[in-house]
């Protein structure tokens, strides 16, 4: 298991990175804001289009420490990485698997199955949590259509199909999000998705949510050998991590959603957090996104029992272990991948 090292946020958009010994260092205006040691880094994530020296991006990627450069909304740009040292034999079998599609949904299915299982989970708890304020006659239905999903997926052998059907399941599951808002329900509702831009403040959170995720996934295969652009449920598409988003998929609810859900319900955020730009977009504050990122990086040090190792492990090591089981499976060393479904 690897350990969870720190990841580095650099949350204001006119700070330029650059490489001092074994250290980075800060940089704004030519003034120096600060300095951090590498040798305890894992990764390294900036928002904005400053930049990094090319100096600082030779040496993470000599050492494996990854650069990720997102937009201030949280939208990914590009990330740096060094050379592959994943197994070209693990490799090799993941894009013959994703070379064919029936292949391809035999194992998309069990990340499916992870995500319906674990919103089903969610709704169940929320009804046991919250009995005298929610519409628990509505949530018990959307419980239970969402176990009649679980039994179609385990059969499933098409992708079109499993789309369609992890397409009910999330609309099933989305109608309830908005009563899982408990707090500040003036300033924090959920009419539906909106991606690119975030059009309202719950969305923008969880455009964060997922950006931030998506890039730990993306990470974390890289770091077991796999190709994280190679999926099996989401296709080939240049620039797209296919397969850390497949991965992600069993996660987006019980680790992303929840977490959102938190931030409102706890009011680590309020409205003052949150500025609508003229194309309709709405982005959070500086300040907002330093509350999420310390928030996020203290969810990761939170522990857990893995419900399929039966080892104690953090929140941050979730996608790891779930990366190590994918490449295990792909190995042929298990018989089929073991979604995280979590209780």
């Amino acid at each position: 298991m690897r350990k969870l090292l720190n990841t580095l946020f650099i949350n204001q958009t006119d700070v330029y990175l650059s490489l001092d010994g074994d250290n980075i260092v800060l940089l704004k205006d030519e003034n120096k804001l600060g300095r951090v040691p590498l040798h305890n880094l894992e990764s390294i994530v900036t928002f904005g289009y400053t930049g990094a020296s090319p100096a600082l991006m030779g040496y993470c990627a000599d050492r494996n420490i990854s650069i990720t450069f997102l937009t201030m909304n949280g939208r990914f740009l590009a990330r740096v990485i060094g050379e592959s040292r994943g197994n070209v034999t693990l490799r090799k079998k993941q894009y013959r698997i994703s070379d064919n599609e029936m292949a391809s949904a035999h194992i998309a299915r069990n990340f499916i199955i992870g995500k319906i299982f674990n919103n089903k989970w969610m709704i169940e708890r929320m009804t046991r949590d919250y009995p005298l304020r929610l519409d628990i006659q509505k949530f018990k239905e959307v419980s239970q259509h969402l176990s009649t999903i679980i039994e179609e997926v385990r059969i499933c052998e098409d992708l079109e199909r499993l789309r369609g059907l992890e397409g009910q399941a999330a609309i099933s599951y989305n109608r309830l999000f908005d009563q899982m808002i408990l707090q500040q329900k003036e300033n924090f509702s959920f009419k539906g998705r909106s991606r690119r831009p975030p059009l309202d403040n719950v969305n923008a959170l969880l455009s964060f949510a997922y950006t931030m995720l998506a890039n730990d996934m993306a990470a974390a295969l890289e770091g077991v050998g796999l190709d994280a652009y190679v999926g099996f449920l989401h296709r080939d598409r240049p620039g797209r991590a296919s397969l850390a988003l497949d991965l992600m998929e069993e996660l987006r609810g019980i680790y992303a959603d929840k977490f959102v859900l938190t931030l409102i319900n706890k009011k680590a955020l309020n409205k003052d957090d949150f500025f609508k730009k003229e194309n309709g977009a709405v982005i959070m504050t500086e300040e907002a996104r330093k509350k999420f990122l310390t928030a996020w990086q203290n969810k990761k040090q939170e522990k857990i029992t893995h419900p399929f190792l039966g080892e104690k492990i953090t929140w941050g090591l979730v996608p790891h272990a779930q990366a190590l089981l994918l490449a295990r499976f792909l190995r042929g060393d298990l018989d089929e991948y073991p979604p995280f479904l979590w209780k």
